[in-house]
């Protein structure tokens, strides 16, 4: 660990992992408890040519790699994978439509070092570029953002509906529901939606449901802001309600993140341009007390653009640790932890929701073989014991803090 710190605040560094030197990784970052008492964090990679990582952390002081996998082309990135016990589902979007893999895999990793596939959901098509994110907590549904030779946009970027899957069965995955922004498929009623400036797209990015809620889905839908949808009957997901600042803010809704106790929900949109040329991407506090008229009421305070702008890389929201259901993941209303790129890794006091506060920072300096001069953590996961993991887009792999709050 021979790099500098730049900004440290109530979070120390216990442990890094550059990953074999393929340390450029995606926003998919999940735990497993092995049946022997290991701890194995499974990561994402952000494109080709490697697929997923698993990493030892039974001493997070000391972790290591035990399996790194191969994607089969230079055109397809895995970038999100979720694990529920023994199973893994990975994520594969190509680079261009018709191409394949493009759906997921479902893996058995009750031997870690020997992954193996026992099942596949086939997203591909003619106007697919397959599956960007998934959402598996329950083991027994796929949420994700997903094309399919089932939908033809009206909009190329528009290419990747909410859509549901069964994996009761993991070797064969079922569809089960769907759901895309009215105007964005070929033969809507509805208009399409106003193109934005930047125009990244009405699809959905992640989509969280939460066993304590089974009946609702947040959907944080890109340049369509934030759903919360009625999914009582999978099979005919319902708009209840729909948040979005964009415009005038520049686009991109990430997440949608609940906090059931506390009657909030967080918002995240995310940076995807360099030298801050889309800024503010913001991470909202909406109250959803009504939860069919959303308000926003704050948002997480950051350090002003112009401190980061000269470091190069992106700056501004991102991903946030998710409060993941089980015995494995930290779970807190009150406490938010976020990836802002080069921002860092920090962490936020909603007991004032109207005045969020931050009270723990850490920023590293670039890693080495970077090509951009700042850190730019891409994702963040929180488990039971308080231990954070975060990871680095370009290169510098796993990082593992303590916090000291």
């Amino acid at each position: 660990m021979d790099f500098k710190i730049l900004e440290q605040k109530n979070m120390k560094l216990i442990g890094h992992d550059p990953l074999l030197g393929y340390g450029g990784m995606g926003e998919g970052i999940s735990l497993q408890k092995t049946k022997d008492g290991r701890r194995v964090l499974w990561m994402a990679h952000e494109s080709a040519p490697k697929n997923f990582t698993g990493v030892d952390v039974t001493d997070p002081r000391n972790p290591k790699t035990i399996i790194q996998t191969d994607l089969p082309h230079n055109k397809v990135r895995s970038n999100s994978l979720e694990t529920v016990g023994d199973l893994m589902c990975v994520a594969y979007q190509t680079a261009e439509v018709g191409l394949e893999p493009a759906g997921f895999e479902m893996f058995d990793i009750s031997k870690p070092e020997e992954p193996k596939v026992i099942g596949r959901y086939d997203a591909s098509g003619p106007h697919s570029r397959g599956i960007h994110q998934v959402w598996f907590v329950d083991g027994e549904y796929v949420h994700c953002a997903s094309g399919h030779r089932d939908f033809e946009p009206t909009h190329p970027q528009d290419d990747q509906p909410y859509r549901i899957i069964s994996v009761k069965d993991p070797t064969k995955p079922v569809d089960v529901g769907l759901w895309w922004q009215p105007g964005t498929r070929k033969g809507d009623s509805a208009p399409p939606p106003e193109r934005l400036r930047l125009d990244s797209g009405y699809r959905a990015h992640n989509t969280n449901v939460y066993p304590s809620r089974p009946d609702r889905a947040y959907i944080g839908n890109i340049d369509g802001g934030a759903w919360i949808l009625d999914i009582s009957d999978m099979s005919n997901p319902k708009p209840i309600s729909h948040w979005n600042p964009h415009p005038p803010y520049p686009g991109m809704t990430h997440t949608a993140m609940p906090l059931f106790s506390r009657d909030l929900m967080i918002v995240t949109e995310e940076c995807t341009k360099e030298d801050c040329s889309d800024w503010p991407k913001l991470t909202w506090v909406v109250d959803m007390r009504d939860e069919k008229n959303l308000i926003p009421i704050s948002t997480l305070p950051l350090p002003p653009m112009e401190d980061f702008k000269a470091r190069g890389g992106r700056y501004g929201s991102h991903n946030v640790h998710e409060n993941k259901p089980g015995d494995l993941s930290f779970h807190s209303d009150n406490l938010i932890f976020g990836t802002f790129f080069s921002g860092g890794l920090r962490v936020f006091d909603l007991t004032n929701p109207l005045r969020p506060e931050e009270v723990a920072t850490f920023v590293p300096e670039a890693p080495k073989g970077s090509r951009v001069g700042s850190i730019q953590f891409n994702d963040v996961h929180v488990d039971e014991n308080g231990i954070v993991y975060t990871m680095d887009r370009m290169a510098g792999g796993l990082y593992i803090l303590e916090m000291e709050i």
